[in-house]
């Protein structure tokens, strides 16, 4: 076992060991770590990125929507098994890998450099909650600004032009505090309300559409299905203007490259691993691991369905009422532009409804990323060999000190950068890039690492190779395209 499974409160106690529940009433009590993760997608790339896709380009990119919400998945449940069976997170797991290494090994600093990435995307979150909250309580920031004019007058003036950021600022304090005292049974709970209410709000609003000015053109959503080109050119409809957006929103939409690493951590603390019990050749083992695995499967699934709704119902929203208004999510005014889905559709009264709606989702993916980002990067300190943790007491305290440092990060990145959107694009971009490491990682584990008493069936193993290949294949056009563009001269580029 890895050093960081040995620190971590994912040990493997023989008193520990529980049977798997044997009804689907009984595993649904079980789930919890695909809730979390669902938590986590349903967020800044959902609500910016994907409906700001649909706002741009209609319904064009309906397909990639719908295929990366499910692809990726049997990646995440075979990250899921070998967790399961070995104990071990994600960061410790990959550490065993053979292949260079600085201290850590080096696909293990590809996370970190994409974790930095991504943290832009914690940013534009920040930002965002501030947006919505000013527009649904104008009057706050104004009131704050003359209470400044008279002793701090360029702070005031930096109010007038940014209004969010009062609010901004209330949001990275109200995570921290969360985060400082929080565990997985209260991160599991927020997040179970949110997801739920979030769906079925936005799926309500998506259902009827076809009783407001803004139907849904079926004809439009069937092209996007089944694109025209499909039999032109034997290719998915993917306009060159929005190859960099459309390889963003597949990187961040479903399950990105971050959920992947977290997934495996949620499972171990909600106690997959533990239930389980250590490695051993006694069939009572094997036993427990199938039927915990089936539970993890369960859990995964269900969390699909959910965010899966959840990002159609973004996308649906932004195509069909932004998109023929030309309305195009953008700058300081996305979130105001973003509530004319609903404004525009239901009328005024649904402005106030949606901003604080908004407010809560992004807030809610705020918090979970920075709750799973903790967690990796105080791992990361200890394969690296920057600190050693003699108890398990020091990592819970590294891990709050991430906590509270993540949403400061956050909070400077809002002040620096204006444009949420770009800070999302950015994120899922190297997300995007992450993407085909990930899966090659977890198809070396499901052949060389795995026990094989609980190997996979022949599908999921199709499967598997099903979205390696076409993970790595949309992540090889994406950066193909993305390099021709910076290496080409302004004076000669499209």
């Amino acid at each position: 076992m890895s050093e960081a499974a040995e620190y971590a409160p994912y040990a493997l106690p023989g008193d520990a060991i529980q049977e798997p529940p044997v009804s689907l009433w009984a595993a649904l009590r079980k789930i919890g770590p695909g809730i979390i993760l669902a938590g986590s997608i349903v967020g800044s790339g959902e609500l910016l990125l994907t409906t700001a896709l649909g706002a741009k380009h209609g319904f064009v990119f309906l397909w990639l929507i719908l295929f990366s919400c499910v692809i990726k998945v049997f990646v995440q449940t075979e990250l899921g098994r070998y967790a399961i069976s070995s104990g071990k997170p994600t960061l410790g797991a990959i550490n065993e890998l053979p292949g260079p290494r600085l201290g850590a090994h080096w696909i293990v600093w590809c996370w970190l450099i994409m974790m930095l990435t991504t943290i832009s995307q914690l940013g534009a979150m920040t930002g965002t909650v501030g947006q919505s909250l000013h527009l649904a309580f104008p009057n706050v920031s104004a009131s704050i600004e003359d209470s400044l004019v008279g002793g701090w007058p360029s702070l005031a003036e930096l109010i007038r032009d940014r209004p969010e950021l009062p609010w901004a600022v209330l949001t990275c304090l109200t995570a921290m505090g969360l985060l400082w005292s929080g565990s997985y049974r209260r991160i599991e709970l927020v997040t179970t309300v949110l997801v739920v209410g979030l769906t079925f709000i936005t799926l309500t609003a998506t259902c009827l559409l076809p009783a407001t000015k803004y139907p849904i053109p079926w004809s439009q959503v069937a092209e996007g299905l089944i694109p025209v080109q499909v039999a032109q050119a034997l290719t998915f409809a993917v306009p060159v203007l929005g190859i960099t957006a459309a390889f963003s929103a597949f990187g961040i939409t479903g399950v990105g490259a971050s959920e992947l690493f977290y997934y495996p951590y949620w499972c171990l603390e909600k106690g997959y691993a533990r239930y389980t019990g250590r490695c051993e050749p006694d069939p009572a083992w094997e036993r427990r691991a199938r039927g915990w695995i089936r539970v993890m499967h369960l859990d995964a699934w269900v969390s699909m369905i959910v965010f899966t709704i959840s990002t159609v119902a973004f996308y649906f929203m932004g195509a069909a009422v932004l998109h023929p208004q030309k309305l195009y999510p953008e700058g300081t005014k996305m979130i105001d532009t973003l509530s004319r889905m609903f404004v525009d559709t239901f009328g005024g009264w649904t402005q106030i409804v949606f901003l604080i709606g908004a407010g809560a989702v992004l807030f809610k993916t705020l918090y979970i990323s920075s709750a799973g980002n903790s967690r990796l990067l105080a791992d990361f300190l200890s394969l690296g060999g920057f600190v050693r943790y003699a108890r398990s007491e020091q990592r819970a305290a590294m891990i709050r000190r991430f906590s509270l440092s993540i949403p400061v990060i956050a909070l400077i990145l809002c002040f620096i950068f204006p444009d949420p959107r770009k800070l999302v694009t950015v994120g899922g971009f190297a997300q995007g890039l992450m993407l085909p490491l990930i899966s090659g990682v977890t198809v070396f584990f499901r052949y060389r690492r795995t026990d094989r008493r609980i190997t996979p069936g022949l599908l999921l193993d199709i499967l598997l190779w099903i979205a390696f290949v076409l993970i790595s294949c949309v992540a090889m056009y994406a950066a193909q395209d993305q390099i021709g563009k910076w290496m080409t001269p302004p004076a000669v580029a499209k």
